[in-house]
């Protein structure tokens, strides 16, 4: 199993987490894994941490399972006391002057190029998943690449339109069942005045299949994940005095997801729902947009939430903030979450041991 970590932003607190975060990733994904960026960065971000570790140059992913002074970053911890992060290079030595907490187009170029370098390796079953530390779009935009974000980049490069923005909080504090819980919007990276057009019969039906398939994923065989609807009005419409989006698009959706055998109830107010998520009644929640589901699943758990993305040939999973340039490069940026979307990573290829 082979996990590849793009490093983000420079400018950002990605390459300080992955350094930061890298003896557990291994170790608890049983893995072997390569990060897509600048070498020199990722070693400034070693003397950052206080890491004793050799970031190593390579070409192709293939040269850590063949070269022998690679082979400790899967024996960490029982061979060796220094870590050994291999990463291919991408981007220009530019990137090098980028200051830290800055949106620079040098960084965003850099990032571009790490991302697609990882796509392609995992369309081509070179790498099994992709795990992405945070972009910054005005750095990505002015580097002339004009996308809302990771997903629309993942999406477009596998040439999928059916796609869906994710967050998953495994079992843990606040979170009740053993399956976890996950979040899947409907809409996602656009202006709140667009989100009504958006909202569709078919683009409901959409996120319901193919947030079931996931939680299909993650529970087994053992009984079939339980979805809630979020409602797009106050108090779900208050059947129709408040708008009439339930009645005439959100329910006739629910409906023929129940159909077609999706266990599923709704809409319900989007002030309850995530309450009774939380106590485990439901496996998943369909948000109508960004912030519905966001807020609330990461009052739950911020720094365990993973960002997923359905509807891939490739497994994706990313952690759930940004770049946080306040906090970027003064070595106290939160590991947890990109721990913890390696880890789904994992168990979604198949090789999470627990």
């Amino acid at each position: 199993m082979i996990l590849g970590i793009t490093m983000g932003d420079v400018a950002g607190v990605g390459p300080e987490i992955i350094v930061g975060a890298w003896r557990e990733i291994v170790c608890r994904t049983h893995s072997r894994v390569v990060v897509y960026g600048h070498p020199e960065i990722l070693e400034r971000a070693t003397v950052l941490r206080n890491i004793n570790a050799v970031i190593t140059e390579i070409q192709t992913v293939d040269e850590i399972l063949t070269r022998p002074d690679l082979r400790n970053i899967h024996d960490v911890g029982d061979i060796h006391d220094i870590l050994t992060i291999p990463c291919i290079r991408c981007g220009e030595e530019s990137v090098l002057q980028v200051q830290h907490g800055t949106v620079d187009a040098r960084a965003g170029e850099t990032a571009y190029r790490a991302i697609i370098r990882a796509i392609d390796d995992a369309k081509a079953g070179i790498i099994d998943a992709v795990i992405t530390a945070p972009i910054h779009k005005n750095a990505l935009n002015l580097a002339g690449y004009h996308y809302p974000g990771h997903t629309e980049i993942f999406a477009e490069r596998c040439g999928v339109n059916d796609f869906a923005m994710l967050l998953y909080l495994g079992r843990g504090e606040n979170i009740c069942s053993d399956n976890g819980l996950a979040v899947v919007h409907v809409t996602l990276h656009t202006a709140m005045r667009n989100i009504f057009e958006q909202i569709t019969i078919d683009s409901v039906l959409a996120k319901v299949r193919l947030v079931n398939d996931f939680m299909k994923r993650i529970i087994g065989s053992g009984r079939r994940p339980h979805i809630g609807v979020c409602s797009l009005n106050p108090h779900a419409g208050e059947d129709g005095l408040f708008g009439t989006e339930e009645i005439e698009i959100i329910y006739p959706a629910i409906q023929l997801a129940f159909a077609g055998g999706v266990d599923i109830e709704g809409p319900f107010p989007a002030d309850t729902i995530m309450v009774n998520a939380q106590r485990g009644i439901f496996d998943a929640v369909v948000a109508m947009f960004h912030d519905q589901g966001h807020i609330a699943l990461k009052l739950l758990g911020m720094h365990r939430a993973v960002n997923i993305t359905l509807g891939l040939p490739i497994i994706r999973t990313s952690v759930a903030h940004g770049t946080a340039f306040d906090k970027a490069w003064q070595g106290t940026a939160e590991t947890g979450s990109l721990l913890e979307a390696c880890r789904v990573a994992a168990k979604l290829a198949g090789s999470e041991s627990d």
